[in-house]
């Protein structure tokens, strides 16, 4: 049996405990935008908002995304911001280089303005081992993340890849698959579980995308899944449920407490 669960604590929120922790991206081209969307979450029970830096218009300015980080840590107070920035390829709208990749991450890392900081798990080797140095040294959790926008892979498959980026030692490990069929959620769904009952001690985030893969976005703190994305107002990915009705379905599942004990 693995080790228990160890969640990962951001600002006083549990990732890996209890419920399945609410993530809302805020993509706005300008600082003024982002914030107006970070307003627009007000009362809407979002537990950690996700900055995604690939929209921004002044990303290949270092100085301008501290200066936004700034305002956005600043509004957000309380509430946890994970840093992600997606390439075109990993189905997000930033055109960088991997030295660049690596700088922006690891400076971002180290600025003490973000929580949590999300780095693609197959990308260039050299630029994640850069951020994870980097976020280790400033005490900053990391995410790896695999996406697959054309299939879902074997359950063997899935677990694997989970496995593999526990083992190089992210803090969080997050995988999300593009279902075509009802199976291929369930693949998913046993996946996670399997992981979560067998192999894991840290927490997982694991989501079938598009309309087929909703199911998986609102059960899937059932099976291990430690947080679920959800949208106020625009989606930044296929298939995310409003907030209100994804937190609503949370606590009809009552999904922290429903997870089965293992041993």
């Amino acid at each position: 049996m693995p080790a228990p669960i160890t969640p990962v604590h951001v600002k006083g929120t549990p990732i890996g405990e209890g419920r399945p922790k609410i993530v809302v991206s805020v993509t706005g081209r300008t600082t003024a935008a982002l914030l107006e969307q970070v307003d627009a979450l007000a009362g809407h029970g979002v537990d950690i908002v996700e900055w995604r830096v690939d929209h921004f218009g002044a990303l290949a300015d270092l100085e301008s995304v501290l200066a936004a980080g700034r305002e956005l840590a600043a509004r957000l107070a309380d509430i946890p911001l994970l840093f992600t920035c997606r390439t075109s390829a990993e189905g997000g709208a930033a055109e960088i280089s991997a030295a660049a990749y690596a700088t922006l991450n690891a400076t971002l890392a180290a600025s003490g303005l973000v929580d949590l900081v999300d780095v693609e798990y197959e990308r260039d080797g050299a630029a994640v081992e850069r951020v994870l140095a980097a976020a280790r040294a400033h005490g900053v959790p990391v995410v790896a993340s695999y996406h697959d926008f054309g299939k879902t892979p074997a359950r063997g498959e899935i677990v694997a890849r989970l496995c593999a980026m526990q083992e190089a030692g992210f803090d969080v490990c997050k995988i999300a698959v593009m279902p075509r069929s009802a199976a291929d959620v369930l693949t998913l769904l046993d996946a996670t579980r399997t992981m979560h009952e067998d192999h894991a001690d840290r927490p997982l985030i694991t989501m079938s995308m598009g309309p087929l893969g909703l199911v998986s976005r609102l059960a899937g703190g059932l099976v291990g899944s430690a947080a679920t994305f959800g949208m106020v107002g625009e989606a930044s990915a296929p298939g995310q449920a409003p907030v209100d009705e994804l937190s609503a379905a949370l606590r009809l599942l009552d999904a922290g407490s429903a997870v089965p004990a293992r041993g």
